[in-house]
């Protein structure tokens, strides 16, 4: 059960959440992309798992994936991502897992990720990141039981 505090600080950061650039609320797709169709703001998913940090992806190692492009730093991620995308994708779409779970979607901060039972979560920022990683296992509960509603 959450605590009136809680409650608060869910709601604040729901209201901050539906600041996004209006082209982000104007269509909301199953994967969060740039405005140029650019997934998880062009940085390569694969990087995450193998480097433990965000990398800049590459136009030369792209890949479509779900109506969008997903960028690499190698041919070799971009192939270990085209044989296996759910292993590599982000949960949610790359939507921060933590407005998901509270029933919203945000953008995502490349800087702001967790690796979590071998599955790539991605948040607002470190701020929404650390309060997401107190109890991962309640949010993903969450997360899981509001995705893909949150989409319409």
């Amino acid at each position: 059960m959450f605590s009136r505090r809680a409650i608060l600080m869910g709601s604040a950061t729901l209201v901050g959440f539906s600041l996004l650039p209006s082209a982000a609320l104007a269509q909301i797709e199953d994967v969060f992309a740039t405005s140029d169709g650019v997934a998880i703001n062009g940085y390569d998913s694969v990087a995450y798992f193998l480097e433990e940090k965000p990398v800049l992806g590459s136009d030369e190692f792209t890949t479509e994936y779900k109506h969008v492009i997903w960028k690499f730093a190698s041919s070799q991620n971009r192939d270990m991502f085209v044989g296996d995308p759910q292993k590599y994708a982000p949960q949610y779409g790359g939507y921060c897992a933590y407005a998901v779970a509270l029933g919203a979607t945000a953008s995502t901060d490349p800087a702001a990720w967790t690796i979590y039972n071998g599955k790539l979560y991605l948040n607002f920022s470190l701020g929404v990141r650390s309060r997401w990683r107190r109890d991962p296992d309640k949010y993903i509960e969450m997360a899981d039981k509001n995705w893909p509603g949150v989409l319409d």
